[in-house]
């Protein structure tokens, strides 16, 4: 089969990730990766609404596909808060349903919502009606667990997926694993609950319909091709965020396009650099998302160092970059897939 009709824009995206995935991070990984779709940090809907729009939703436009996603419980709010996001040219809309942080919890969103699938569906419903009258309609998408605390019941898991689904959302982004709304920090939860991808497996056998999309715990090439065989994609997450060059090898073993070299890619990188270092953006919150480009080679110990202590300095620029990478005695020759 061909590639480009096997692999579609749901094949491959990255994670929203508070404090990582923001504009500097996402033209990053779109260099890394042409179809990869990419996720904003989560906004909450009060803030959209009546927030610094420039700086909560501006993008650039080599982002896309890009797509917003919401945190919220209202579903007025949240309607217009799609809608907002609509006309600022995001190309999804998605609904946190898995953040298991105490700050969401107290707000009555995130993973919390698992529990209260008849309200995520009146979310979904409403978020669908308010972008629908537009001449850019953009698909409205969830983010889930497979449950909270100790729940241990598939089929409740199916109805909670049923009851959205019923309300028109057509693709779920599963992170294989339970929240525990009690007792485990966001890192733990990441990490501790135990994953169980043959939930979202059965998810996709059982309601071929949906696109499901699986997340946790995918960190090889290995690991995305196994959950392809079972799901209609992948969703990175902190794998794409400290090792990126992955992202770059997906993009060539997915669409057979050109693998390019780490320091090539890095370098493609410096004409956004230069014009956020002019508009007076410090080099330390552009340099961070670039840190893990060298994860596990020759000299990537030292090229995190030198951007690490040097970006925050006053007057740091491209030339710091050029430091690091110099460091790494790079040769322009791609690491194989």
């Amino acid at each position: 089969m061909d590639k480009q009709l096997k692999y579609n824009e749901n094949t491959l995206s990255v994670a929203p990730m508070m404090d990582w995935t923001d504009s500097h991070c996402r033209v990053f990984h779109r260099l890394l990766s042409r179809h990869a779709r990419l996720y904003t940090e989560m906004v909450h809907a009060q803030a959209v609404i009546h927030g610094d729009r420039d700086r909560l939703l501006g993008f650039d436009g080599s982002e896309h596909p890009v797509a917003l996603q919401l945190g919220g419980s209202e579903p007025a709010l949240l309607a217009q808060a799609a809608r907002i996001g609509q006309e600022w040219g995001y190309d999804e809309i998605n609904l946190n349903v898995g953040c298991p942080s105490d700050r969401v919890q107290a707000g009555r969103f995130g993973a919390c919502l698992m529990k209260e699938p008849a309200l995520v569906a009146d979310n979904v419903a409403a978020m669908i009606a308010a972008v629908a009258g537009s001449g850019r309609p953009v698909p409205v998408t969830i983010k889930c667990r497979l449950g909270v605390d100790e729940e241990n019941d598939y089929e409740r898991f199916r109805a909670f997926v049923d009851t959205v689904a019923a309300a028109g959302c057509r693709t779920f982004f599963v992170h294989a694993r339970n929240a525990w709304l009690q007792g485990l920090s966001p890192k733990e939860n990441r990490e501790v609950p135990p994953l169980r991808y043959d939930w979202a497996y059965r998810l996709k056998r059982e309601c071929p319909q949906l696109t499901v999309a699986i997340n946790g715990g995918i960190a090889t090439l290995a690991d995305v091709h196994v959950h392809l065989q079972h799901t209609d994609g992948v969703m990175l997450g902190r794998a794409a965020y400290h090792d990126p060059y992955l992202l770059h090898q997906l993009e060539h073993a997915l669409w057979d396009t050109a693998l390019r070299s780490r320091s090539e890619l890095l370098r493609s990188f410096r004409p956004y650099a230069e014009n956020r270092l002019a508009a007076g953006v410090a080099l330390k919150h552009i340099t961070k998302h670039v840190l893990g480009l060298f994860h596990g080679q020759p000299g990537g110990r030292m090229f995190r160092q030198i951007l690490s202590e040097g970006a925050h300095k006053p007057g740091a620029d491209w030339a710091l970059v050029e430091q690091a990478l110099a460091a790494t005695g790079s040769q322009s020759r791609p690491a194989a897939a």
